[in-house]
This record gives C-alpha cells, sequence and structure tokens, in this order.
C-alpha cells in the first residue's frame, strides 16, 4: 500500500467544488481545508504507477491550481506477510 499527503490549492470560488471532486476519486481523502483553498489530502493506492496516476487526477481537476507531495510511505500489505 502506497500512502501520500498531499497539500492542494485551489482557486477559493471553486473550492467547494474542486473539494467534492476530490473526493469522488477513489482512494482519496480531503482532511482539512482552509477559506483560502488550501486542503490537506492523503492517497492511498495498490501501487507507485496508481498513486502516480491519482497525483496525476488531483493535478487535472478543474479549480485545482497546484498539489504537491510532501509525504509518502509505503506500508506492506499485512494480509501478504502470513
Amino acid at each position: 500500500m502506497n500512502i501520500s499527503s498531499v497539500l492542494v490549492n485551489a482557486r477559493p470560488d471553486t473550492l467547494a467544488q474542486a473539494r467534492e471532486n476530490l473526493l469522488a476519486l477513489a482512494g482519496v481523502e480531503v482532511h482539512a481545508v482552509t477559506d483560502e483553498g488550501r486542503m490537506i489530502v492523503t492517497i492511498e493506492a495498490e501501487s507507485e504507477q496508481a498513486l502516480a496516476d491519482m497525483f496525476e487526477a488531483v493535478n487535472r481537476q478543474p479549480g485545482v491550481l497546484s498539489a504537491s507531495m510532501v509525504y509518502h510511505q509505503y506500508e506492506s500489505d499485512p494480509d501478504q506477510e502470513a
């Protein structure tokens, strides 16, 4: 499992719609939102490629000005370790 923390900057006038669009993406959670358009988001994906694809999808959302990955962690699946 790949988990990344992302700082997303969105246009304040489209913030609500940008947040809803992000929440509609599988594996994306929005944890905090400011009135200025900043969002703290996490992305979870099975592979590094899937994570990169989701990061690009976040960047392409209408109203999103930028997305910066600030943390990445790989965790093994405990079900596969047994």
